[in-house]
């Protein structure tokens, strides 16, 4: 069994997250977190929160799923938003050219190459349907977008669900900088699902069609100083600039001084993302730096932060955009009003650096590398090693059974240390709660036995060494504090 069927299997098994309307076998691309995966989630959500949005002192909105069509014509993404699809003359399966390229080519294929390209690709490399090996049709582009009518059908009405959280922010903005009175450079941050259609979702929380996202829309004035970069100017950069087949530690005011980043606040906040994913303990990262086939369509600068999986290869979790002024005048001219705002008395449309963050694909990588097989004394157990931080529940708490007394004993230790997360288990073995606990990635076990009712004391288990200690219920939160702090 592979590393991501292992991930899958725990996953399911221990309520991390598994497909949505399972009893309906409902449409692939959806995706539902149970009780252990929501706690991950939130937690991973708060890390990012605390080490990016508040570090900076940056604002943050909730907008709406649904926006007008015309906020997207304005955008690009009804034109640009598109797939290269083929389908099987025979099977009638539908499939991504770009993907199918990837898997037989083994390398990445940009997704916005012209039709007829992709159709030499496959035929030169004599690509079937996967499925019954029968022939392709001609490539087709294929919107992702979803749009429906709200109220009346009527042209008017037409809406779409949001491709990304970011649009709201763009046409906020205006009205964000004159009544929060913020001053260049701010970030603006939010955190919401998005939506696309796509043709083949596959690789579970890696491709979507409704997935989460935390994303930070930097607005600032090009041609200012930005004094921030100091604090990481020192900072390796793991960078795979265009035309490296390796990946380069550059420092942040060398990759400035090459001119392999544009800017300094780039720098920085690539700098940032870096060191956050470093924090929660991801391994293998780089900063792929994107040609101009690979990025979007509004980026003049694009660096992908990828991470490499054990069985699916370099997988991008966030892509890191320099938007320029396009987000800005393109909804001033689609909307009619100017959006420019003051800086310093100068009158400008501010660039944005756009850090667009995959919630769910961050999840799937955690839990990825943080799984592991062990064999200890003979048996085997199986362990996520997260973050204490990250773990869905900071404590186990377990009575060595389930009477005399020892339940009782165990709510009150519970009360002793009830700010922290807790997980409470009195059925099965107390090896078999360990193993629960491993499981879920719980960093610290606490267990009652008959000597915690004579001695006021309890056994604490660490999950990576398995080593167990002794502690006074009175010294109980000091020990623990140490070990968190």
């Amino acid at each position: 069994m592979s590393k991501y069927d292992k991930v899958i299997d725990l996953a399911l098994r221990r309520s991390f997250f598994f497909p949505a309307a399972e009893i309906y076998n409902g449409p692939a691309g959806y995706y539902d977190f149970g009780p252990v995966g929501t706690s991950l989630k939130r937690n991973f959500i708060d890390l990012w929160r605390k080490n990016l949005v508040k570090r900076d002192g940056m604002i943050e909105i909730d907008g709406s799923l649904t926006l007008p069509e015309t906020v997207f014509k304005a955008s690009g993404h009804l034109s640009n938003l598109v797939d290269p699809v083929v389908s099987c003359k025979k099977c009638k399966s539908f499939f991504r050219a770009d993907k199918l390229l990837e898997e037989k080519l083994k390398k990445t294929i940009p997704e916005n190459l012209p039709e007829k390209e992709y159709d030499k690709l496959l035929k030169r490399n004599k690509i079937t349907c996967p499925n019954c090996h029968s022939q392709l049709t001609e490539t087709k582009k294929t919107s992702l977008m979803f749009l429906f009518n709200a109220g009346p059908a009527t042209k008017s009405d037409i809406i779409a669900l949001r491709p990304e959280t970011c649009q709201n922010i763009f046409i906020d903005f205006a009205r964000l900088h004159k009544t929060t009175r913020i001053k260049l450079p701010i970030g603006v941050a939010q955190v919401g699902k998005s939506f696309r259609n796509e043709i083949s979702p596959r690789q579970s929380l890696l491709r979507q069609r409704e997935f989460a996202q935390a994303e930070i829309e930097v607005f600032f004035h090009p041609a200012r100083e930005f004094p921030r970069f100091n604090e990481i100017k020192k900072t390796k950069l793991k960078l795979l600039p265009l035309g490296s087949s390796k990946i380069q530690e550059i420092a942040a005011e060398d990759a400035i001084k090459k001119k392999i980043i544009s800017h300094k606040l780039i720098a920085y906040y690539l700098a940032l993302l870096q060191q956050f994913y470093e924090k929660i303990g991801l391994r293998s990262l780089r900063l792929r730096q994107l040609s101009n086939e690979e990025k979007a369509f509004y980026a003049k600068e694009a660096w992908d932060f990828e991470v490499h999986s054990e069985d699916l290869g370099w997988v991008e979790l966030v892509a890191c955009n320099y938007r320029g002024d396009y987000d800005i005048n393109s909804h001033a001219k689609g909307s009619k009003q100017d959006l420019s705002v003051l800086d310093n008395e100068e009158k400008v449309v501010p660039h944005v650096f756009e850090l667009s963050l995959g919630i769910d694909r961050s999840i799937y990588m955690l839990l990825e590398q943080a799984y592991h097989e062990e064999t200890v004394k003979g048996e085997q157990r199986t362990v996520l090693k997260l973050d204490p931080w990250l773990s869905p529940a900071d404590l186990g708490v377990f009575p060595l059974v389930s009477k005399d007394g020892l339940p009782e004993f165990a709510k009150k230790v519970l009360e002793e240390v009830h700010w922290y997360d807790t997980f409470y288990d009195e059925s099965g073995s107390i090896g078999k709660r360990y193993r629960r606990a491993d499981e879920i990635g719980i960093p610290f076990c606490i267990t009652i036995d008959y000597d915690s009712l004579k001695k006021k004391d309890v056994t604490i288990r660490d999950r990576d060494t398995m080593k167990q200690v002794r502690v006074k219920i009175k010294e109980l939160n000091n020990y623990l504090y140490k070990k968190y702090y």
